[in-house]
């Protein structure tokens, strides 16, 4: 009798944004396809896939540490390194690697699966090219998200605005978007698979469908979407604030399936600063706007980026940000200090700033991100919300899901009822934990 011959495995491990985290759901779904199979990435593996982030010079620096660590932890391993740190720092990669390492660049992603598991290797390949020049998307179905209840439906990549600090334009090429029928047949998969809520997700994503012929937008695809899944729940990830219309504020208001929340990049609330960082609206545009959802969906939630201590940010210039935010109906915050990406107009400006300054203003923007946070939270006391149920894996052992504005609540529930979505009262809030009931169980 002749033994099975095992599997082969591989692991993937992943830094940075959703759309990320999607091409990596998308290298996993393909290497199951072919039959291997996924482990963890402290596993011994056949493959090992590092799928790196270059947004920030700490993202950057994570990135060369984990590849050095997966070389390290994996001797016999195929390492295969993609992402945007393989993209601008290719170089940095190979000096980092003591034997073969494969690095493929984002626009071969969607031959990564093939190059990994080709039978000849050569001590050093690359797959880089020019990321500029690149006009199609990759094309990159994924079939289910490990360990996740709401999956990443990503529609667009690359960006074309070059604002002064960041890489990413570089690192991601211009922007290219997902033909819409291939969009749909994704949403189909993900339907079909039981997913309840997709978070719609782009390098750029306010920019979908300006490169498509004929000409499309990003209100054009979600009313698609929505016309065709209308029992599917569609969350958008961030928007520029000059991409936020009256007409897609409309369809949101007027359409169950869109989820009440927002991701919106402030960056800084001061006019200079605004400007050296090529941003195309002031502080007061960027109030008005947020204003203008707040009137048309009054329960939404808004989460804002805001990078702290770019060149020249005076005191009066960081007090202009944190004053604006306090004004405004926001729920969180997501904070950065502006770290010098090499290769951008902002590395070489003058005044660079002190990182303990930019720390002190950090952990001013992160009080005020309490504050908010649990102002929202509470007054969310005694309404009644459809929660998508996730897991119980938190220190309450309390199922845990988020409103459809994205508050994360705990309640008392079967185990079995993760991934569906259950009517949920919030009755009380503790810190920045909220707690509810049960009122009714959802349907699959």
């Amino acid at each position: 009798m002749s033994l099975k011959k095992p599997k082969k495995t591989v692991a993937i491990a992943t830094l940075g944004c959703k759309v990320n985290q999607y091409e990596s759901a998308s290298f996993q779904s393909r290497f199951e396809e072919l039959g291997l199979e996924l482990v963890p990435v402290k596993e011994n593996a056949d493959v090992c896939v590092v799928n790196t982030c270059a947004v920030t010079a700490k993202a950057g620096a994570q990135s060369r540490r984990l590849v050095r660590k997966v070389l390290r932890e994996h001797p016999k391993a195929r390492v295969v390194v993609t992402g945007c740190y393989a993209q601008i720092a290719s170089q940095e990669i190979i000096e980092a690697a003591d034997r073969p390492v494969c690095i493929v660049g984002n626009g071969y992603k969607h031959l990564l699966v093939d190059i990994a598991l080709a039978e000849q290797h050569c001590d050093l390949e690359m797959y880089v090219g020019d990321i500029g020049s690149r006009k199609e998307i990759c094309d990159l179905p994924v079939r289910r998200f490990a360990d996740r209840t709401r999956a990443y439906l990503r529609v667009q990549d690359g960006c074309n605005r070059f604002c002064s600090y960041c890489i990413v334009p570089y690192s991601r090429g211009r922007c290219r978007s997902l033909a819409p029928d291939r969009v749909l047949d994704q949403v189909a998969v993900f339907a079909e698979e039981g997913y309840k809520e997709l978070v719609v997700t782009g390098i750029h994503t306010g920019a979908y469908g300006h490169d498509l012929q004929p000409c499309l937008t990003l209100l054009d695809l979600l009313v698609s979407m929505a016309r065709r899944f209308p029992e599917l729940r569609y969350r958008l990830s961030s928007l520029e604030p000059t991409e936020i219309s009256d007409e897609l504020l409309a369809f949101m208001a007027a359409t169950p399936a869109m989820m009440p929340h927002f991701h919106i990049p402030l960056q800084s609330g001061d006019d200079g600063v605004l400007k050296r960082m090529n941003r195309r609206y002031t502080g007061a545009d960027f109030a008005e706007v947020v204003h203008r959802c707040a009137a048309a969906l009054p329960n939404a939630a808004f989460g804002i980026d805001v990078l702290v201590g770019f060149p020249g940010e005076s005191e009066a210039a960081f007090r202009n940000t944190f004053d604006l935010l306090a004004s405004l109906p926001v729920t969180y915050l997501h904070v950065f200090p502006y770290s010098p990406r090499p290769g951008t107009v902002a590395a070489g400006m003058s005044n660079q700033l002190p990182d303990q300054i930019k720390e002190e203003r950090v952990a001013l923007l992160k009080q005020l991100d309490h504050k908010k946070r649990t102002e929202f939270y509470a007054q969310q006391v005694g309404t009644v919300h459809r929660v998508l149920a996730e897991n119980a894996r938190n220190r309450h052992r309390r199922m845990r899901g988020f409103s459809e504005n994205y508050v994360p609540i705990l309640f008392p529930s079967p185990a079995a009822l993760g991934n569906r979505i259950v009517t949920v009262r919030v009755d009380r809030v503790t810190g920045e934990e909220v707690f509810g009931t049960m009122l009714e169980e959802g349907s699959d």
